[in-house]
């Protein structure tokens, strides 16, 4: 149901469907985080849900006013109508699809459901949600100020140029101050999505071809480092770096599939995380955004530094005389390194051959910024 929902919003041309499909992510999802939940689980997913029902009710009182001012909630339709609509009417539902979109993306300032509630999930959920949630919202962005909205006629690019930047700066600062792999990777979720924004902010084909790179390396390389955090936890009973140790000697495969996801979201060449980001950052110079450009840098720097708490904690020192290690039969360590391995094989065909993505990520950036053809393919003519 949940990926039925992912699938429903990725495909649709139709606003209202897609409201409909957040909505069927938003049930599963909730489903998902209450089953077999505990009371830490289910205060998380009561704080995820109290914040994206604000953003569906949001949502749905900008797509009546929409239909009220356009008679259409087609994407494709209301880029041609999008010129009729009243000044301050078009300032006004911009507003509200932002608000709607910055909660279920999670960024500055209304990112707080996500840390309170991932953390608490199971792995396998978490690394599901990790991977796919919050990148419909930044789709949903990316479609709505492109095709309805675009941010150089509109207005609202220096928004989310400061909200692109306070999302990394804000994501990689809370990670930084965290001791749980869970609540670690949770923060890194957000400051990454803040390089996903920055590609639409700048409103270059280069740049979107960078956010929309960095959206498939991230949903890939996120769901693994979840997935190898739960590992961890399945063997030693937690997740917090105090109670960790000794994973390199133990589980030696493992630190070694941990540190190429791990590189690829800090952004080390060649692999896949260094090409999006390059591309963005490349893209914001040219722009003269130079104080953009170097906050994703120092926001990559920081993110190193958490990756190597993890490493050094969880991995390198000593493994602590009062934990209790669950030695896992030989088949049930196999079937958890099965999705982990695919995962980093994944990661490393897409930094090492970049070239097919990229292809494919500057067609589509090109085709959100001059969508003529797509308006031709929907309505004819």
């Amino acid at each position: 149901m949940l990926l039925a929902g992912v699938y429903g919003a990725f495909l649709t041309g139709d606003i209202f469907n897609l409201y409909v499909w957040f909505e069927v992510m938003l049930i599963a999802s909730f489903g998902l985080m209450v089953l077999d939940a505990g009371r830490i689980q289910v205060d998380g997913a009561v704080k995820y849900v109290v914040l994206n029902l604000i953003s569906t009710l949001v949502f749905l009182l900008a797509i009546g006013l929409l239909y009220g001012a356009t008679g259409t909630l087609n994407l494709a339709d209301l880029h041609a109508k999008a010129d009729l609509i009243p000044t301050d009417t078009k300032v006004l539902l911009a507003l509200l699809f932002l608000f709607a979109f910055v909660i279920k993306s999670a960024l500055f300032p209304l990112f707080s459901w996500l840390p309170a509630s991932y953390h608490t999930l199971p792995s396998a959920v978490v690394a599901l949600f990790a991977g796919l949630l919050t990148k419909v919202g930044v789709y949903a962005l990316i479609r709505m100020f492109t095709l309805v909205f675009p941010l150089t006629e509109s207005g609202w690019q220096p928004v989310l140029l400061w909200v692109a930047g306070l999302t990394m700066l804000t994501g990689v600062l809370g990670a930084a101050a965290q001791f749980d792999i869970k609540r670690i990777l949770s923060f890194h979720i957000i400051s990454q999505i803040g390089y996903m924004i920055m590609g639409l902010a700048i409103y270059t084909p280069l740049a979107l071809a960078g956010a929309i790179f960095y959206i498939v390396h991230h949903i890939i390389v996120k769901a693994n480092l979840f997935l190898i955090g739960g590992f961890v936890e399945r063997r030693y009973g937690s997740s917090h770096l105090s109670k960790l140790g000794g994973v390199y000697k133990s589980m030696p495969f493992l630190a070694f599939l941990f540190i190429i996801p791990a590189f690829s979201l800090a952004g080390f060449p060649p692999l896949s995380g260094f090409w999006g980001k390059f591309l963005v950052i490349k893209d914001s110079l040219q722009t003269e955004h130079y104080a953009l450009a170097a906050t994703a840098l120092v926001v990559g720097l920081l993110t190193i530094f958490s990756m190597t708490k993890i490493w050094s904690e969880a991995f390198w020192k000593p493994e602590p005389s009062d934990s209790e290690v669950t030695v896992l039969p030989s088949l049930i360590q196999r079937l958890y390194y099965v999705p982990i391995v695919i995962l980093t094989s994944t990661s490393l065909i897409i930094g090492f051959a970049a070239e097919p993505l990229f292809q494919f990520a500057m067609g589509a950036a090109n085709q959100l910024l001059v969508p003529e053809a797509y308006i031709r393919a929907v309505l004819g003519g």
